[in-house]
């Protein structure tokens, strides 16, 4: 079975291309899947806000429990609740290796992790949301970097149009530094995060 044909369903179902090879399934049936997925659905405010928090859940692979409490911790902290999540969804360590471009996908960079790849300031860390702090200095571990992906990575594979300004990457020696907290227009991510908000506000 093609493990990507679940992601594409997922990716039409949300509106949003998962990963590269979703991209061009969705633009040939940029519509939900089944038999009514070309009709017109009835749509509520609940409904819009739902789809809004999966499609973020979906683009940082987090299950419910994890998105619930990184909504907790920000409506805690000062400033634009919505602002403040995405900035601390995009800490997380697997987001860092993607963003970096040492990852395809979220799915492989969560995987590179959770296979003990990646080190954390010289100490391996097997926790894809483990938040980096600013500062901080992200790379493959050593042992890993003969490893196909990962050379393939050194090789500039997965380098994004743009890495993000936060995060200064050398992709020869496979490191990644977080500079300092993202801004909302800084993170690649297709969200209404205001919708999200209302979510978990009601």
């Amino acid at each position: 079975m093609n493990q990507s044909r679940p992601k594409v369903k997922r990716s039409r179902a949300l509106g949003i291309p998962l990963t590269p090879k979703c991209v061009r399934y969705f633009e040939r049936r940029p519509y939900p899947p089944g038999v009514h997925g070309r009709g017109r659905k009835q749509s509520t405010d609940y409904k819009t806000r739902l789809l809004e928090k999966q499609r973020l859940r979906a683009q940082y692979d987090m299950s419910e429990k994890q998105l619930r409490r990184a909504f907790d911790r920000a409506a805690r902290r000062t400033g634009r609740t919505g602002d403040v999540l995405l900035a601390d969804l995009e800490t997380r360590l697997d987001a860092v290796v993607l963003r970096a471009g040492f990852a395809r996908t979220i799915y492989q960079a969560r995987q590179f992790v959770s296979h003990r790849h990646v080190e954390v300031d010289g100490a391996r860390v097997n926790i894809p949301s483990y938040r980096v702090r600013p500062g901080a200095v992200v790379t493959i571990a050593e042992r890993s970097r003969t490893k196909p992906p990962f050379v393939l990575a050194a090789a500039g594979a997965h380098v994004p149009e743009r890495v993000p300004d936060y995060l200064q990457a050398d992709h020869t020696t496979l490191t990644a530094q977080l500079v300092r907290l993202p801004e909302r227009h800084e993170i690649p991510v297709i969200c209404d995060v205001q919708l999200v908000v209302e979510y978990y506000s009601r």
